[in-house]
């Protein structure tokens, strides 16, 4: 049995509609042969579900902020009252252990918290309504709009948290919402949506403020090159950010906001307290089955403690506890999403074998287990750079695999880890703090952590990259600033006129 409680269905303009058939089916990584959810939708349904939104916008923007805020709070008491649901339905639909599986539920209702927070240093600060005087009776104004209908693209990996972020801030300010999750999580998408329109009807907005819609490519296409869609805010890889810019190259006016993946690097320094950076290395290299767009991908070690620091990190790895997500005793991580995933692990470390790479713990199937079962992998490699095709390559790959080299200097350091076209996370494990000013100047990286791993983030702060990683559009708390914009008013309340040289002006003229 799994969690999946309701039909497959898209939401339009307030009615839940059938979707039969199999054109997207998700299972469950670990039971292959159970079927999660199973439908299909139509790009037809897209703009259905675009026409809903741009119809409810005028009334929804319109509603007072108090009233937007009653919605979010009662979405948030669902979400509250409902988290070990979801956290049920994420692990069996993505293979995530249930232990992360529950966390990631309950962000859920936290991030209304933190989107409603109010302070100079939060980012509702940031979109609040501000004026000052021009002079005696005159005055300048800043105001902010919502952009309008928002299309709202979510991820497997945390296929409730990643959209939520997107969703709890452009309803905050005023937008409409048409949200497309993954096809490889459309259940825990769908459970998502629901809550939200429960919460929406029980204090009364209009029809249409949220639809969901499910689909695979097409659907996607449709949603993000839409004309009647002002804004895209997507998490995924940069193949599909890539084909969304390219789809709004004639929109330039349309906000887009990509949150995208990452080859983080973590540079351990020979003064570095080893035992944290050994758990922490490991811990964000393998977690989420190494399925975090901030997993640490690439380890780079000073030689001065690498024999030592480099085989722990082998032998921590291959005692990690892989297995059945939803196991009594404690697991530390489940299946990858797919058969597909679990191939393109074990693909790249044949190719980076046969290209230079000394594989230190090689990456295997489960044996007894029918599931998308993969192992830690650990590859040694000569060096990291953007412009080679062999085992050092600038790839993200996304699943439990790290590589690493060794280093003489903090210089080399740096320039290993800075030797990618993205830039999401990056950390350092050094005891020096004139290094951990350089790393914090130096280093390219939306996300820049000191001892301490690449994966997680703080949601009161900024979360996004540099290069393929993002468009410096960054989520987290920096999220409201992507769904509103500023609008400039000068206000006369006074007879003043501005006559200036060379200008005549007669009273007379206008009897």
């Amino acid at each position: 049995m799994t969690t999946m409680t309701n039909a497959p269905m898209n939401l339009i303009d307030g009615d839940w509609k059938g979707i039969e058939g199999d054109g997207i089916v998700s299972v469950m990584p670990a039971h292959p042969d159970r079927v999660v959810w199973s439908g299909t939708s139509s790009v037809g349904a897209v703009h259905e579900g675009i026409g809903a939104a741009r119809s409810a916008l005028s009334a929804w923007a319109a509603t007072p902020v108090e009233a937007r805020i009653g919605a979010l709070r009662a979405f948030q008491e669902i979400a509250k009252a409902r988290v070990d649901a979801l956290a049920e339905l994420i692990s069996d639909e993505t293979g995530k252990a249930l232990w992360e599986s529950k966390g990631e539920a309950g962000l859920i209702a936290a991030k209304v918290d933190i989107t409603l927070e109010e302070g100079e240093w939060s980012g509702r600060h940031r979109v609040t309504d501000f004026e000052f005087p021009m002079g005696e009776t005159k005055s300048a104004r800043c105001h902010f709009k919502p952009h309008g209908v928002m299309g709202v693209v979510g991820p497997f990996n945390f296929p409730a948290h990643l959209p939520n972020g997107h969703i709890v801030p452009a309803l905050l300010t005023g937008n409409t919402i048409v949200f497309k999750p993954s096809d490889k999580a459309p259940a825990v998408g769908q459970m998502l949506a629901s809550w939200y329109q429960e919460a929406l009807e029980s204090v009364g907005a209009p029809r249409g403020v949220f639809n969901l819609v499910h689909g695979g490519v097409a659907e996607s296409i449709a949603l993000c090159g839409s004309t009647d869609v002002d804004g895209v805010l997507f998490t995924g890889s940069w193949g599909a950010g890539r084909a969304i810019l390219e789809a709004n190259l004639d929109q330039p006016g349309k906000i887009i906001a990509l949150e995208m993946g990452g080859n983080n690097p973590a540079i351990v320094m020979g003064d570095a307290d080893l035992e944290q950076a050994l758990v922490e290395v490991v811990r964000c290299a393998f977690n989420t089955t190494g399925q975090r767009c901030t997993s640490t991908r690439r380890l780079i070690v000073h030689e001065s403690v690498a024999d030592r620091f480099i085989p722990a990190v082998v032998k921590a790895a291959s005692m990690l506890v892989v297995g059945d997500p939803r196991a009594e005793e404690p697991v530390f991580m489940g299946p990858i999403i797919s058969a597909e995933a679990r191939e393109a692990v074990f693909a790249f470390e044949r190719k980076a074998a046969a290209n230079g790479g000394r594989v230190l713990l090689e990456s295997t199937g489960l044996p007894g287990h029918e599931g998308y079962y993969v192992t830690p992998s650990v590859i040694e490699v000569p060096r990291f750079d953007v412009g080679v095709d062999d085992c050092g390559c600038d790839e993200e790959v996304f699943g439990p695999l790290l590589r690493v080299t060794t280093v003489s200097s903090y210089e080399e350091a740096i320039e290993q880890a800075n030797a990618t076209r993205y830039g999401l996370s990056a950390s350092i494990f050094t005891g020096d703090e004139g290094l951990k000013e350089r790393f914090l100047r130096e280093g390219r990286a939306g996300c820049l952590n000191i001892n301490c791993g690449t994966a997680g983030a703080s949601s009161k702060l900024a979360f996004g990259g540099l290069g393929l990683s993002g468009n410096h559009r960054p989520a987290g708390a920096f999220a409201l600033d992507y769904t509103a914009y500023p609008v400039a008013s000068m206000i006369e309340r006074g007879d003043a006129k501005g006559v200036v040289n060379g200008m005549a002006f007669d009273p007379a003229w206008l009897k």
